[in-house]
C-alpha cells in the first residue's frame, strides 16, 4: 500500500502536519480499516432498499440481549463531566477557532464536517489550529491589525473534534491511487499530532462521530480507537466519543451503538437537522405518508421528534452516558436588536425544553448564545461554582416507552407543503452550496445558521415532492419538474441581484446547476456534498 499527497503544501507550515510519520499512520489506518468501511457503506444501500420496499424499520431482534442487558459505558473523565453548553463551529480559520475556545462554553465542537468545506487548505489548517490550541500557541492577527489570542482569565472550552462522515473521500491523499477515507484522514491527523498533548493538558482526544447508521459502524470506530491508542502508547479508554444520532436507522440502535463503544463512549447527541434529512432520504420513495411539511414548520414538539429525543435521553442515562441536545438554528444579529431578542427567546425556549427533558447540555452556534444556554441549564443543574450538579445522569426516564411506530409517525407532524416553502428550499440550497463552494461550510441566511444538514433537507424535500407530485397548500399547484425549474430560475436570478455578477459566476451559478441536477434527476443523490466536493480545490 502506497500513500501519495497530491499537494504537500496547501498552506504555510503544512509540512508540520504532513510529516512522514503522520502519513505512515494514515497508511496503517487505511490498510487495517478502509476495507471494512467500504463494506459497511455497501450494507447501508442494501438496508435502505429493503426499508424502501416495506416502509418499515424496527429494533433489531438479534440484539435484544444488548437492549435488555445491565451494562454501562466507561465513567466520563473529569474534563467531560460538565457539558451544559457546547459551542459548535469550524476549526479554520484561526480567528473562529480562538473565538470558540474563548466563548465561555464548556465544550467546543471543532467541526471538520458539516460546518467546514473540506478543501485541502481547510483540512490542514484545521489540524494545525487544533494542534496550536492544544499547545497554547494559537493566535491570529487580522489584516487590520486586530489581534486574537487564547484567553487566560477563564478556562478554555474543552475540544471535541468531529471528523467527516464515513461517506466522504479525501482526494488530496491517495492510497494506491484511490482517494483516502476522509474520516480516517481527519481522525488520523488530529489523533497523531494532538492526542498526547491533550492528555498532558488534563483532557484527552475527544470526538464527535457523525452520520453513522448502525452499531457495526460504531464497532469499526471502536476498533480504530483501540488500535490508535496502542499505536501511540496511550492507555485504553483515553479516547472518548459522542455519537450523533442523526440518521433514522441509528435511532433504532442507540443501545447497540453505545454498547459497541462502551469503553470509549461519552454520550449521544440529538442531531436534529441531519435526522430530518435522513428521514426524507430513507423514505423518499415510500409514499405520501413520509412527506414532511415545510421544514420551517417541523418543530421539536412534533410527536415523532419527541419520541426520538425522549428515547435518546432514556437510553443514555440508563447506560451512564450523556444526552446532548441539538442545534437551535436561529442566531442573533448585533446590528438588529429585534432579531437578537427574537433569537434569544427562541433559543431559551428550545433549551428549556431540553433541560427539563433531562438533557445534560446542548449546542449553540454563536458565542452570544452561550450565556442564554448556560442560564437555562444552570437553572436546572445549579451554579457549577456553588455546588450545582455537573449533569443530569441521575435523571432516569423509566416512564418513557417508545415504539417503532412512534419513531416513524411522520404523518402526525403539523404543517403543510407550500410553494413558499419550496421557494425557500431552493433559495437556501443554492445559497448555501455557493458559500460551501467558496470554502465556508457554515453561513447565516436570513438569521438562521445554515450548514450542510439544512441544505440537505432543503434539496431532499424538493426531490421527494417531485417524486410524490405533492400539491402545494398555498397555490394549489402540483410539484413538477417544470415548476421546480421555473422557481429555481427565479431564485437563482434573485441571488444574482443580491450578490453581484462576479460572485454569481464563480459560485452561485455552478451551485444552481448542481442543485438542478440533483433535484431533477430520476436518481436520488445520497449526499449533496459528494458531487459538490468535486467542484472545490
Amino acid at each position: 500500500m502506497a500513500i501519495t499527497v497530491t499537494d504537500p503544501r496547501p498552506i504555510d507550515r503544512a509540512e508540520e502536519i504532513l510529516t512522514p510519520k503522520a502519513l505512515a499512520f494514515l497508511e496503517e489506518l487505511h490498510q487495517r480499516f478502509a476495507g471494512t468501511r467500504n463494506e459497511l457503506l455497501a450494507a447501508r444501500r442494501v438496508k435502505r432498499q429493503r426499508v424502501a420496499e416495506t416502509g418499515k424499520l424496527d429494533f433489531l431482534p438479534e440484539t435484544r440481549d444488548v437492549r435488555d442487558g445491565e451494562w454501562q459505558v466507561a465513567p466520563a473523565p473529569t474534563a467531560l463531566q460538565d457539558r451544559r453548553v457546547e459551542m459548535t463551529g469550524p476549526a479554520s480559520p484561526a480567528k473562529m477557532a480562538i473565538n470558540a475556545l474563548n466563548s465561555g462554553a464548556k465544550v467546543w465542537l471543532a467541526d471538520l464536517e458539516d460546518a467546514s468545506t473540506p478543501t485541502w487548505t481547510n483540512v490542514i489548517d484545521s489540524i494545525l489550529n487544533l494542534r496550536d490550541a492544544a499547545q497554547g500557541t494559537l493566535s491570529y492577527t487580522s489584516d487590520e491589525g486586530k489581534q486574537y489570542a487564547l484567553r487566560t482569565d477563564a478556562p478554555l472550552a474543552v475540544v471535541v473534534a468531529r471528523p467527516r462522515g464515513w461517506h466522504m473521500p479525501e482526494k488530496h491523499l491517495l492510497i494506491d491511487g484511490e482517494p483516502a477515507v476522509g474520516a480516517l484522514v481527519d481522525f488520523g491527523l488530529h489523533f497523531f499530532h494532538v492526542a498526547k498533548q491533550l492528555v498532558l493538558n488534563g483532557h484527552g482526544p475527544y470526538y464527535y462521530l457523525p452520520k453513522m447508521e448502525s452499531h457495526l459502524e460504531a464497532r469499526l470506530w471502536n476498533e480504530i480507537f483501540v488500535f490508535a491508542q496502542d499505536f501511540l502508547g496511550l492507555n485504553q479508554r483515553t479516547v472518548r466519543a459522542t455519537v450523533l444520532i442523526e440518521t433514522i436507522p441509528a435511532a433504532f440502535e442507540m443501545d447497540e451503538i453505545l454498547y459497541e463503544l462502551r469503553d470509549h463512549a461519552s454520550g449521544l447527541n440529538a442531531g436534529r437537522w441531519d435526522y430530518l434529512f435522513s428521514i426524507i432520504k430513507y423514505f423518499r420513495d415510500a409514499g405520501e405518508e413520509f412527506v414532511l411539511p415545510d421544514r420551517a414548520s417541523v418543530a421539536m414538539t412534533a410527536p415523532f421528534m419527541r419520541a426520538y429525543t425522549e428515547l435518546l435521553v432514556k437510553t443514555c442515562h440508563q447506560r451512564g452516558a450523556f444526552a446532548m441536545g441539538g442545534m437551535a438554528a436561529v442566531i442573533p444579529n448585533r446590528r438588529h436588536p429585534e432579531v437578537t431578542e427574537a433569537a434569544f427567546a427562541k433559543v431559551r425556549a428550545d433549551k428549556t425544553r431540553e433541560a427539563n427533558d433531562g438533557f445534560d447540555g446542548s449546542w449553540v452556534a454563536h458565542p452570544d448564545l452561550v450565556p442564554v444556554c448556560r442560564e437555562v441549564f444552570d437553572g436546572v443543574l445549579g451554579d457549577p461554582e456553588n455546588g450545582g450538579r455537573p449533569n443530569q445522569l441521575d435523571k432516569q426516564r423509566p416512564e418513557v416507552s417508545v415504539t417503532a411506530d412512534q419513531l416513524l409517525d411522520i404523518a402526525s407532524a403539523d404543517g403543510q407543503v407550500t410553494e413558499a416553502g419550496l421557494r425557500l428550499n431552493l433559495y437556501v440550497a443554492v445559497a448555501y452550496t455557493a458559500v460551501w463552494l467558496s470554502g465556508n461550510g457554515a453561513v447565516a441566511i436570513h438569521n438562521l445558521m445554515e450548514d450542510a444538514a439544512t441544505a440537505e433537507i432543503s434539496r431532499s424535500q424538493v426531490w421527494q415532492q417531485i417524486r410524490n407530485k405533492s400539491v402545494l397548500a398555498d397555490t394549489g399547484n402540483t410539484v413538477t419538474r417544470e415548476l421546480v425549474e421555473r422557481i429555481l430560475g427565479e431564485e437563482t436570478e434573485r441571488l444574482r441581484t443580491e450578490f453581484g455578477d462576479e460572485a454569481f459566476r464563480r459560485y452561485y451559478q455552478p451551485a444552481s446547476e448542481l442543485i438542478a441536477d440533483i433535484c431533477l434527476s430520476e436518481d436520488y443523490t445520497d449526499f449533496l456534498t459528494t458531487p459538490a466536493y468535486e467542484l472545490v480545490g
